[in-house]
């Protein structure tokens, strides 16, 4: 599936292009970024850039704290669980949790670019459209599973509980409404070939950018 927004790239950097990658929790993204690393294509990932922020940026853990009214770094680290446990049943610390870490991600991001010189560059993000990271991007592709599957992969990789998994995806967009917002869609299930839908994506894009200069 493709629909052509339009593309705004910044000619000041070298990988001017920039493509996000996004998908629910246990959709298999990073597995995909993966692939593209592989073809020579650097993916940041904003889900790990925040958890370092978290973990070693001084302010962010005093206003953490500040914000979920306890001590997350009681015994020197982040206690990932409790933070997890408070945002994903309280929407609004969710939100506040989100606008103070975003945008130290995005600025990290901004200078990461700048030091790459691949044909283009990927952002990979949980919640990038509900973050606001698409305005750093110029086309978006989503990867998409099926609900069980995702679920299964999450217990699995994550040790959490069925609940604990939906309660995240209770707080994630829809697949149908991120469709909607992108221009590539990968289907990843035990039933599709996700590495031909990858390649077919990559010759695009590097097609698209020839035709630019």
């Amino acid at each position: 599936m493709i629909s052509y927004r339009q593309v705004h790239m910044v000619t000041n950097q070298k990988s001017g292009f920039r493509l996000g990658l996004t998908g629910g929790i246990g959709s298999g993204k990073t597995s995909v970024g993966r692939v593209f690393d592989v073809l020579g294509i650097p993916v940041f990932s904003a889900d790990r850039e925040a958890s370092e922020i978290m973990e070693t940026e001084s302010e962010i853990k005093k206003d953490l704290n500040t914000i979920t009214g306890t001590d997350l770094y009681s015994d020197g680290t982040l206690n990932r669980g409790r933070l997890s446990s408070i945002i994903f049943n309280d929407c609004i610390v969710l939100q506040k949790v989100n606008s103070l870490v975003h945008p130290v991600v995005f600025d990290h991001f901004r200078k990461w670019v700048t030091n790459q010189t691949s044909p283009y560059v990927i952002m990979e993000a949980a919640i990038l459209f509900e973050s606001g990271a698409l305005e750093f991007v110029d086309r978006v592709t989503t990867v998409v599973s099926p609900v069980e599957e995702r679920i299964d992969r999450v217990i699995k990789r994550n040790k959490l509980t069925r609940e604990q998994v939906m309660e995240r995806m209770r707080n994630q967009m829809d697949d149908e409404s991120r469709i909607k917002l992108s221009d590539y869609i990968i289907y990843n299930s035990e039933n599709d070939m996700i590495i031909p839908a990858i390649l077919k994506i990559h010759n695009e894009i590097l097609t698209f950018i020839k035709a630019q200069t």
